[in-house]
């Protein structure tokens, strides 16, 4: 497995299909499974990249940007364990021409409506950050696929549109999310948790098992079970049932999406559900 820095290198290390799995590094078993996926999706013929970034413009104001772990070492030794051949570490510089991110007169990709609700309303700008470095990153890797966790399920969702409305040449697969014994989505922030406070997001997935399992019976009835597995000491942003396009709950395929804050750190979580007439 190589390490590579620099697009003109990457350019040269082309296998027969391609396909790239992007993070911004601290890798967990969640980015195993993708890279897992990836190489039984190209075949022992295919090329496996592995994109570790940790995007500026990602973060907003007050944001974790600082504190967010780079731990280059540890991210390599499980990308080889788990199938890549490359690991591609951009400079800022290489993916934005300056060592900051966006310049003032950058172009860049509006996510649109689907940009401002759930996890937009609460990080403005977050999904234009996220989009336009997945297109700078899907420019410089020039994949054939491109695997993305169902943990961020926005984020999923967005980049689709994009690859679609852009008529990228990409084919975008969503992977489901790995989970920790206790139901914890596995997140690279997960590790910010106090004991205490890990104890108190288990509650997480809890209510929203528990609202998936009461879609059938409508979204009034799934929110209501939900809310009713949340610790009260948990700080809740959203618990909200979906279409599987984030558009309005109907009866059919649905998402039961939640976001909540435990002590300093933010975590999210989703699955999938059956919505039934309300």
């Amino acid at each position: 497995m190589r390490v590579l820095h620099s697009a003109v290198d990457l350019r040269e290390a082309d296998g027969v299909t391609r396909a790239v799995v992007m993070t911004m590094g601290a890798l967990h078993d969640g980015h195993a499974e993708l890279v897992r996926e990836a190489r039984r999706l190209v075949g022992p013929s295919g090329s496996v990249v592995v994109t570790d970034f940790v995007n500026p413009t990602q973060f907003g104001a007050g944001e974790d940007f600082d504190r967010y772990p780079r731990t280059l070492d540890h991210d390599v030794a499980i990308c080889e364990a788990a199938g890549a051949d490359i690991v591609f570490t951009p400079e800022v510089t290489e993916v934005y021409g300056n060592d900051s991110g966006f310049r003032p007169d950058s172009i860049t990709i509006d996510p649109g409506p689907l940009g401002d609700i759930l996890e937009g309303a609460t990080r403005a700008g977050h999904f234009r950050g996220t989009l336009t470095v997945v297109a700078k990153l899907m420019g410089l890797t020039r994949p054939d696929l491109a695997l993305f966790g169902e943990k961020d399920y926005q984020q999923l969702i967005l980049i689709s549109r994009m690859v679609a409305d852009l008529s990228l040449p990409v084919r975008v697969v969503g992977v489901p999310t790995v989970r920790e014994a206790d139901g914890l989505a596995m997140s690279s922030r997960n590790r910010f948790l106090t004991p205490d406070e890990r104890e108190l997001a288990s509650c997480i997935p809890a209510a929203v098992t528990a609202a998936a399992a009461a879609a059938p019976l409508g979204v009034a009835a799934a929110i209501a079970a939900g809310q009713g597995m949340l610790h009260s000491s948990l700080a809740l942003d959203y618990l909200v049932v979906t279409g599987a396009d984030l558009g309005a709950a109907r009866p059919g395929p649905g998402r039961v999406l939640i976001a909540a804050q435990v002590g300093s750190t933010r975590l999210i979580d989703n699955v999938p559900c059956t919505v039934g007439a309300s």
